[in-house]
C-alpha cells in the first residue's frame, strides 16, 4: 500500500460536512445504521471508517469499534473516535474468523472494487458473524441520477457504466472532490451472496420523495 488516498487533500472539508451541526443526512445514515446493526458485543470492524463518524452510533449497540481506512488524512480525525489502522479494504489487516460484526458506511462508492471488499468482510468474520451496509441508493444516486428536481430524479444511460466519476447533479457535494464509481444494485446484492454472506434485512431511507440511502445486514452461515 502506498501513495495518497483520495479523501486526503479533503480530510478536513469532509469532518467539517458530517459534523455540520445542522446537517440531517448524516444523522440519518446513522439511524439506518443503529437499525442494521443492532445490539451486540466484541469488535465490530469498521471498514472504510472515514472521520471514524460512526463510531458513537456502534459504540452506543455495545459494540467496540475499530476503525479501518485508506486514507491518512481521514484517519488523523477518526482516531480521537476509535482505535484505528491505515489498510485497503480488499486486505483487511485482520486474521480470518476474528470479528463478530463488520460495518461498512457510505463507501462502497470510493472503492474500484467494492465485492472484493465485501469478500474481505466475510473473511474476518466469525461463523454467525453480521455485517451492515449503509450506502448511496445505487438506483437513485449517481452520475446517471439528475436530483436537482423537487418532485423527480432523472436517470439517464450511465446507470450501466461502473467506472468512476466526478459528474453530480451538485458543485457542492463530496463527489466532485474524490469521484465515484458506480456499483448497479444487481452487483451490489450479487457481491454479497458470491461471498458466502445471507442476506437477512434490506432498507431504503428517504427524506421526501425518492429514496437517497440504500441498506442491508447479511450474516456469515454458522455452517
Amino acid at each position: 500500500m502506498s501513495g495518497i488516498a483520495a479523501y486526503d487533500a479533503h480530510a478536513d472539508w469532509y469532518e467539517a460536512a458530517v459534523t455540520h451541526p445542522e446537517d440531517v443526512y448524516f444523522g440519518r445514515v446513522a439511524a439506518v445504521l443503529a437499525d442494521l446493526l443492532g445490539q451486540g458485543t466484541g469488535t465490530c470492524l469498521d471498514v472504510c471508517c472515514g472521520t471514524g463518524i460512526n463510531a458513537p452510533t456502534v459504540r452506543d449497540l455495545g459494540w467496540t469499534p475499530v476503525g479501518v481506512d485508506l486514507s491518512a488524512g481521514q484517519l488523523g480525525h477518526a482516531t480521537a473516535r476509535l482505535p484505528t489502522a491505515r489498510a485497503d479494504a480488499t486486505a483487511l489487516p485482520v486474521a480470518d474468523s476474528s470479528v463478530p460484526a463488520a460495518v461498512c458506511v457510505l463507501a462502497h462508492t470510493d472503492m474500484p472494487d467494492y465485492p472484493a471488499a465485501v469478500r474481505e468482510i466475510a473473511r474476518v468474520l466469525r461463523p454467525g458473524g453480521r455485517f451492515a451496509h449503509v450506502g448511496v441508493h445505487p438506483c437513485f444516486v449517481g452520475a446517471f441520477a439528475d436530483r436537482g428536481y423537487s418532485d423527480r430524479i432523472v436517470i439517464d444511460a450511465r446507470y450501466a457504466d461502473r467506472s468512476r466519476s466526478f459528474d453530480s447533479w451538485t458543485p457542492h457535494g463530496v463527489r466532485v472532490r474524490v469521484g465515484a464509481w458506480h456499483l448497479p444494485i444487481a452487483d451490489l446484492l450479487n457481491a454479497v451472496t458470491a461471498a458466502g454472506l445471507r442476506m437477512t434485512r434490506v432498507v431504503e431511507s428517504v427524506t421526501v420523495g425518492v429514496p437517497d440511502v440504500f441498506g442491508f445486514t447479511a450474516e456469515l452461515p454458522l455452517t
